[in-house]
């Protein structure tokens, strides 16, 4: 099938968006592509398609489980056979995968950048028929990126093994150094590069520097109306802000990562259904959102970047019409701004204590631990050891960017089952266990692919199938897994740490350049090119943005907060300026044009009508101009 018949077919559209199409060819002409789309842009059906249109699997490397697990169920959905490979499977589940991966038509694998790394997961690779690599969120390979992993420089090595396949990265936001440096990092040979313009006409960007910045979103909610986003920088505020919202009739919810993920879900489901409902936010809300009509994105604090800025503004306004970006900010945010850099990067003698203090915590002696994986509970670990929780878990950033833990996404994973016997004796399991065998027939009647792969289950929908209570259900998939009928993976409800190294003596954790300074530096660039932004009130918002994107625009928007105060200022000298000349001596329209040869026919007229309206201006009987208070 052509691109167009695939595009048909399963996402029935009959045309691409901007940029698609041209993005496709490259990939099927077999040239590594970078494709910088906007936000909501359609970026993975560039790869998606050219997976479809040629033999074999698509490679994706994305580090959001979310977005992957999302992925995977609207492909499984329009009978695209996908999977995903994340931290904290099993290494049953993986082998699992990769192996229907290899004799199965399974036509695109997600899998997480620290995947790359994995010894099983390479001599799976090289015999799996790979026929394109996509890079997802392709700034995280560049050290100059907001959002830079080590993982993904893992990436560049695989191709060894591929040499004859392309790559594609996709990202929504990157400088022009970004983008020099992602194509460097991942080899590209005969590249493009497809670049979709940050210009967003219908998007209004404004900034306030507010005493009340409570009062002030308030008044942008209430004149704006619609649906919105609030982002904040921190939990305790999404609350007390929600709380605020609600109490004024303004329905809003408060979403953050600490919220257990089915009431994070069901927020989201509701925010998303509804057309004036306000979500009060972290920057974990956000990413794969699919709500067009979101009138106003609010930032009360400021945000670390103009990448991160930009990204959550560009959530408003997807349907093409009007919506405003509004950022608040005080001094003190900008002081807040600067002095978080110290705490986001501890020192390095800080992050090997930390990693002292963990391995201590849960007895890993020197040499041993890799792989191990232990239930963890920060504000225990840090009460061990007087320890900060912010600072631990920004230490723990580092060392997992220097491969020596990881910390999945605990509420990522469903609860997973995968039948190990054949069906013939599985049946006869059944007949002799008349009770579990008729869970079993549940189970079946629910779920497909039991028999190869490991499959998501419910243990509610399953209890509710059959009869029994969810402790039934696990106890009795608990006994299957006991009798070697089957393989059942609880969902794991605490946070997971896994040692992905052996514990290393705490002099020779190196914390590298790359790792560290690199990354303090290029973030405290970031946070500057922000608060010059924010204080910068003298130059059109769009304009600024583009340029720090390596763009360039000829015109004002016409639409910031800076563009409008500039018109009401030229607006206020041409009323001035009409005063002055009519005051001298009453003309008409025409006559007072020719004295104003600068000024727009148009431009002239709405201002007299204006005038005439608040009763500054008369006309007399030969249809001249006067000023009411002349003699």
């Amino acid at each position: 099938m052509t691109p167009r018949e695939i595009l048909e077919k399963y996402w029935h559209y009959k045309h691409f968006r901007p940029l698609q199409e041209e993005i496709i060819d490259s990939v099927l002409a077999g040239k590594d592509t970078l494709a910088l789309l906007p936000t909501g842009g359609g970026k993975s059906l560039c790869y998606q398609i050219p997976a479809l249109a040629t033999d074999g699997i698509c490679l994706v490397i994305s580090p959001l489980i979310a977005l992957m697990k999302d992925q995977v169920r609207m492909l499984t959905e329009k009978h695209i056979k996908a999977k995903y490979l994340v931290s904290g499977m099993s290494h049953r589940e993986i082998e699992i995968i990769l192996n229907n991966c290899i004799h199965h038509d399974v036509k695109l694998l997600y899998v997480s950048p620290e995947r790359l790394q994995s010894r099983l997961f390479i001599d799976h690779l090289r015999q799996m028929k790979v026929n394109l690599i996509a890079v997802d969120e392709a700034h995280c390979i560049s050290q100059w990126g907001y959002d830079f992993r080590p993982p993904y420089c893992e990436i560049a090595r695989i191709r060894q093994y591929l040499p004859n396949v392309p790559v594609i990265a996709l990202t929504a936001t990157a400088t022009p150094e970004v983008v020099d440096d992602i194509r460097q990092r991942l080899e590209f040979r005969n590249g493009n590069v497809f670049r979709s313009s940050h210009l967003r006409p219908s998007l209004s960007y404004s900034v306030f520097q507010e005493d009340d910045k409570v009062g002030k979103m308030m008044r942008i909610i209430s004149n704006v109306g619609g649906s919105g986003i609030v982002y904040v920088r921190n939990r305790r505020r999404t609350l007390e802000l929600a709380r605020l919202l609600n109490d004024n009739n303004i329905p809003a919810a408060a979403y953050h990562a600490g919220i257990p993920i089915k009431e994070r879900d069901q927020r989201q489901k509701d925010w998303q259904k509804s057309p004036n409902g306000v979500m009060v936010a972290t920057n974990a809300f956000g990413m794969g959102i699919d709500k067009p009509d979101v009138r106003f994105i609010i930032h009360y604090d400021l945000p670390e970047s103009p990448e991160a800025y930009f990204q959550e503004a560009g959530r408003a306004g997807r349907d093409g019409r009007k919506a405003y970006a509004v950022l608040l900010y005080q001094q003190s945010d900008i002081n807040r701004l600067r002095e978080s850099l110290e705490t986001d990067f501890p020192a390095p003698n800080y992050i090997r204590n930390v990693y002292r203090a963990i391995c201590n915590y849960y007895q890993i002696p020197v040499g041993s631990g890799q792989d191990c994986q232990y239930d963890f509970d920060l504000e225990k670990v840090c009460n061990s050891y007087g320890l900060n929780a912010y600072m631990v878990f920004r230490s723990l950033t580092f060392l997992e960017r220097e491969g020596l833990i990881c910390l999945p996404d605990h509420n990522e994973l469903q609860s997973r089952l995968y039948i190990t016997i054949g069906k013939e004796e599985l049946y006869r399991f059944q007949l002799a266990h008349r009770d579990i065998g008729d869970m079993l027939t549940a189970i079946l009647r629910l779920y497909g692919g039991l028999f190869t792969d490991f499959t998501p289950i419910s243990e509610s929908v399953i209890a509710q199938r059959c009869g029994k209570t969810e402790t039934q259900v696990y106890n009795m998939l608990k006994e299957l897994n006991r009798l070697q009928i089957a393989e059942y993976r609880p969902k794991t409800i605490k946070p997971q740490i896994i040692f992905t190294s052996p514990r290393i003596d705490i002099k020779d954790i190196y914390v590298s350049d790359r790792n560290y300074k690199d990354l303090k530096n290029a973030a405290e660039k970031r946070r500057e090119a922000m608060i010059a932004y924010a204080e910068n009130n003298g130059e059109c918002r769009s304009r600024q943005l583009l340029r720090y994107f390596g763009e360039t625009q000829s015109y004002d928007c016409g639409v910031c907060d800076v563009c409008i105060a500039k018109k009401k200022t030229s607006r206020t000298r041409l009323d001035d300026e009409i005063i002055d000349i009519l005051a001298a001596s009453p003309l008409t329209i025409k006559q007072l044009s020719q004295r104003l040869p600068k000024i727009a026919k148009d431009e002239l007229i709405s201002t007299v009508r204006r005038l005439l309206d608040r009763g500054v201006l008369q006309t007399n009987q030969d249809l001249q101009l006067s000023c009411r208070n002349s003699s």
